[in-house]
Parts: C-alpha cells; structure tokens; sequence
C-alpha cells in the first residue's frame, strides 16, 4: 500500500514537513509495511519556498541581501543543484514582516534586497528561478529589482540610480548586457492590473502606509511607460501585475516571468501529479480548513487532484469548518483541536494532536484504504 501526505503548513505551529512527519508517525502503527511518500506542499504564500525546497530534495542556503528600508539582513533561498534551480519568496528580503518595527515609508520602500537575492541565485549558477510574490512591503512595481540586476536608466543622457522619488526624471531604460539566461516563474494569487481602480497602488499600498494615490499612479505609470517605449514590453493590464506592490509587473517586464498560480507552480515542480497518481490513499491538510480553503488553498488543490485521479483523500486541520461545500472535496475530515482545549495551547502541542487525532481515526483510514 503507497500513501501520500501532501500537507501544507500548520501557520504559527508546525512546518509543512513537520506536520507530515507527524502525521506519518501515527499512519506507521496502523498501516505496518505501508510506503508513506512526504510531499510538503504549499500554494505560493509563506512557506512556498521551504515546502518545494524540501519536496525536492534540495538544500537551504543564505546571502547578504537589504530589507524594503535598505538596512543589511540575511535571507534565505532554496537551492536544488541538479536542475539549477533557485527557489525563493520576495517576503524574505522586501517583505511586510521584516519592517514591523519601524514606521512605515512607502516612498522609500523598495525591492532592491529581492533584486539582490536573485542577482545571488544567478551568481550561483540558477537557470531556473521559482519566487512566490506574497506579502511585500513595497509600491515600487519591481524598480528595485530592474536596478539590482543592472538595468540602466538615463536622463538627459547621463547615468543615473532612480528612486520612486526621482524615476519622473528617467527618459530613458536600457536593458542590462552581463545577465546569463534564465527562466522565472512566479507564484501569484490575485488578478490586479498594474494601474487603476483594481492595481497595486489602490487595492493593497493603503497596508503599506500609501495615502497618496495619485503620486504613486503617476511614477508607475511612467515606469510602465518607458519598459513600453524602450523595451517593447507592456505589460501593466495583465492579470497579476498588480501584485506585490507592482512586482508582478516588473518581473514581467524586466526579467521576463511569467505568473501562475501559487500551486499550480508547486504542484507543477514538485510533480505532484504523478505522485498522487502512484498513491492508494491521500492525506492533505493545514491549520484550517474552511471556505477560503476552496479559493486556491493548496489542501482543496491536492483534494481536487485526488478527485480528478480517482483516489481517495483525507484532510486533516487544526479546525474543519463545518461546510457541504468542504465536506464534498473529501472523503474523510478529521479535525485535531479538541472543543475545551484554549486555542494557544492546542498550537503548542500541534504535533501530539496531529499524531492522537490520526490514530483515533483508525478504522475510517483503514476502510478508505481497503
């Protein structure tokens, strides 16, 4: 008998490969000789870059990069040697979480550190670059990256380094000529536009302190301007430019990515189809399952890919949100939080109740699996 776990993370508790250790521990006593395939996986948020680094047997390395605000930290990336591939989130140098501490400057928060961070996977030799766009800090729409990886802008013909401040007064983008070839996929889950009513600026700069749109409108639009004039790339209006503060855009425009969902790319890299394929049985799961699960959460992805494959499939979570909507992706919920235990506790102890929870669900595992 082959099963599968292909958990995402418990959040605030346990890793997704933690969590799937544990749930394995508990499947061991009741399936003895069973082949238990660990398959973390992760739908483009945080962990996305631990989860397929892992899934993929690869390793986990650090580089000097600089956070939204310029000041020096140490961020990590996934490295997979055999397919030089880098794997890495944007959160972990330009990101939300890392500049809690200090007032927020949206005029001078950039993506130079992420910049950084790819210009280190190419230095290593990537050919291949997966980044999830999740939880930035910064309405810079990728200025910062096309800077760190050596694009050149000009006024009046002279070189110089632009700003969100100062890019008004570029007339002029020249592509840079040392970048070795590569490939960028990157993880996106919202469908904004670069600019307007739905973009970067209005929908998601108010979480980054942005309070004047129209200043923040006007040096985007003119940065989509000259990629447009100078590098025959526009793409502002497709579905994703907006996200990450206009990321999505510039890694678009300059380093020529493209977005896909968050898992359909995990799922796509960490070749989870095949796996689910190969599987009698298949357990999925997070810290909840709930109706925003069904918008793309990795779980209901596994579940519906089980579905499409005709296998069966168990979710396990924190809490299961009692819903037909839910209920009708799988065969068997099984939720671990018992109904007296005070939330914070329950998270403390994840890894025993992930393992106790399982067990109690001895003979519908063992049914589902027969």
């Amino acid at each position: 008998m082959r099963i599968l776990i292909a958990n995402d993370k418990f959040k605030g508790s346990l890793a997704a490969e933690k969590a799937g250790f544990h749930i394995k521990n508990s499947l061991e006593s009741l399936f003895p000789g069973a082949l238990i395939d660990i398959c973390p996986i992760a739908d483009g948020g945080e962990g996305t870059a631990l989860a397929m680094t892992t899934a993929l047997a690869g390793e986990w390395v650090h580089a000097q990069t600089q956070d939204a605000h310029g000041r020096p930290i140490e961020a990590p990336f996934g490295w997979v040697p055999g397919s030089a591939t880098a794997i890495m989130e944007m959160s972990a140098a330009s990101g939300l979480a890392i500049v809690h501490d200090i007032e927020l400057n949206p005029f001078k928060a950039n993506t130079l550190g992420t910049g950084i961070l790819i210009q280190s996977a190419l230095r290593r030799g990537a050919r291949r670059l997966l980044i999830g766009i999740g939880g930035s800090a910064t309405n810079d729409a990728g200025l910062g990256v096309a800077l760190a990886l050596g694009y050149r802008f000009k006024r009046r013909g002279q070189d110089f380094s632009p700003t969100l401040e100062t890019i008004l007064e570029a007339d002029q983008v020249e592509r840079p000529t040392s970048l070795p070839p590569f490939e960028l996929i990157a993880a996106c889950d919202v469908d904004n536009p670069l600019l307007g009513p739905r973009g970067a600026t209005r929908v998601y700069g108010p979480q980054k302190g942005v309070r004047d749109f129209a200043w923040f409108e006007q040096r985007l639009e003119h940065l989509a301007d000259l990629a447009r004039r100078d590098l025959g790339v526009d793409p502002r209006d497709i579905p994703g430019a907006g996200a990450a503060g206009g990321l999505g855009f510039g890694l678009m425009a300059f380093l020529g990515g493209r977005l896909v969902s968050g898992f359909d790319m995990v799922a796509s890299q960490i070749d989870l189809e095949a796996r689910v394929a190969s599987a009698d049985l298949v357990i999925t799961g997070e810290g909840r399952l709930d109706a925003q699960s069904l918008q793309g959460k990795g779980p209901v992805g596994v579940a519906r890919l089980a579905r499409q494959l005709g296998k069966k499939i168990v979710g396990v979570a924190g809490s299961v949100e009692d819903s037909d909507a839910l209920r009708a992706q799988f065969d068997l919920l099984i939720g671990i939080k018992p109904a007296a235990m005070p939330l914070d506790e329950a998270m403390r102890r994840t890894g025993e109740l992930l393992e106790s929870a399982v067990r109690a669900h001895a003979a519908p595992l063992r049914a589902l699996s027969s």
